[in-house]
């Protein structure tokens, strides 16, 4: 059992999180990667209570999953997260949207239970495209704002995303876990099923691979991680 955040909280530019799917997959993937841990497991205790980071073999993936991943060295990890509610959005929260989108069209608006907005529009092509107007995502009420479409038919993918939160600190997250864990309960309903595979598109983009248990109400997101730089610290 490894301690991620139930003493010593995740902390981005002084904003805590109880959730972040960035740091628990680059603490497992350094964990398993520097015999650690003898273990294909690991436990780590949050302030999302225990989440769980597996390390799982390598399947095949359709070639636009290689072409976005399929190369990257390292092993695939899976993490088991709880799943974040969406509920319908508050009519005052509402009215800040549309600027925010430059006009774009609305298909849907929800938020999240972390307070998110979430904001279905008609398709993946036009969430990579956008071109969000972050001062007025930071006159919005709440903390960020997902942004979510389904994926070309031909794409290999069942559905696109971005998440933008400026407020604390970070215009767009370049694949965020936590998202996941509402975007999947939403689509799996809309899709009719229970494993999907996410884009997420911000500039440097990424792919999430994503299995919801509805019964437990968790949410499984494998992806990879890659060691790009080591050093050694003397105290």
């Amino acid at each position: 059992m490894f301690n991620l955040g139930e003493d010593e909280p995740l902390v981005l530019n002084t904003i805590k999180f109880d959730l972040c799917g960035h740091a628990t997959l680059a603490a497992a993937h350094t964990l398993f990667t520097s015999g650690m841990v003898d273990s294909d497991t690991i436990e780590f205790m949050t302030l999302s209570g225990i989440l769980t980071a597996k390390r799982v073999p390598e399947t095949k993936s359709s070639h636009i999953l290689k072409v976005q991943d399929g190369d990257l060295p390292g092993v695939w990890i899976e993490l088991d997260f709880p799943v974040v509610p969406i509920a319908e959005d508050d009519a005052e929260r509402i009215s800040c949207v549309s600027k925010v989108l430059n006009g774009t069209s609305i298909v849907e608006i929800k938020k999240t239970a972390k307070g998110d907005h979430f904001i279905v529009i008609p398709s993946g092509k036009e969430v990579e495209e956008i071109q969000p107007q972050f001062e007025e995502i930071q006159r919005c009420p709440g903390r960020g704002i997902i942004i979510t479409g389904s994926a070309q038919p031909d794409s290999g993918f069942d559905f696109v995303s971005r998440f933008f939160y400026p407020k604390l600190g970070l215009n767009e997250d370049h694949v965020c876990g936590s998202a996941h864990c509402a975007l999947a309960p939403y689509w799996s309903e809309k899709l009719g099923k229970k494993d999907l595979v996410a884009y997420a598109a911000s500039p440097r983009g990424g792919v999430v691979k994503v299995h919801l248990d509805e019964q437990n109400q968790r949410v499984s997101l494998r992806g990879k991680a890659v060691t790009v730089m080591r050093g050694s610290l003397l105290v």
